[in-house]
């Protein structure tokens, strides 16, 4: 799927190229931005300390487990003489440990949790580095277009091939 985004866009932009190539020669390019964060020392280091952080909520979560399955096998054993009122209390009590372990997972682990918020504290200037840097080398080198052969889509286009602000204008006129 994602060699087909980049093909497309590559077909798209050779094709928008033979149209304007009297006008100006196209150059594209591509990068692989995994390889570049494997080599830079600041990305190696943020993915150390998230790995470190991870680990230790990881460590939680596990004695969480631990102490709900120890509780839930202390329960079966005794689930046989206890009364109704009793096995009710205890089952809401591992009902109650298995929510906060369930809680504590998401809080940490889940799509906004605080190892996906620190993830994208330490990222974000390491990618601004490396958008700056291609911006920069696109120019010395006059690409026009640049592509990320990991993460399919466009990371640099010349602003000279911007036609936002023309089919707004067109869009508007109809």
């Amino acid at each position: 799927m994602k060699k087909a985004v980049v093909l497309f866009a590559v077909a798209l932009a050779c094709l928008f190229s033979s149209k304007t190539a009297s006008a100006q020669a196209m150059k594209l390019g591509y990068v692989d931005t995994e390889t570049i964060l494997k080599q830079l020392p600041d990305a190696l280091e943020a993915d150390r300390k998230l790995k470190d952080i991870a680990s230790k909520y990881q460590d939680t979560l596990k004695k969480f487990e631990d102490d709900l399955k120890n509780k839930y096998e202390a329960y079966k054993k005794q689930e046989a003489m206890m009364t109704a009122d009793a096995k009710k209390k205890e089952e809401e009590q591992l009902k109650g440990i298995q929510q906060v372990y369930l809680q504590y997972q998401e809080e940490k682990f889940g799509q906004t949790g605080e190892v996906a918020r620190l993830r994208e504290t330490f990222m974000t200037p390491i990618r601004e580095k490396i958008l700056t840097t291609i911006k920069e080398v696109s120019k010395e080198e006059k690409i026009s277009f640049v592509f990320d052969k990991t993460n399919p889509g466009l990371l640099y286009g010349d602003e000279k091939f911007d036609i936002t602000f023309k089919v707004i204008d067109k869009i508007k006129r109809k």
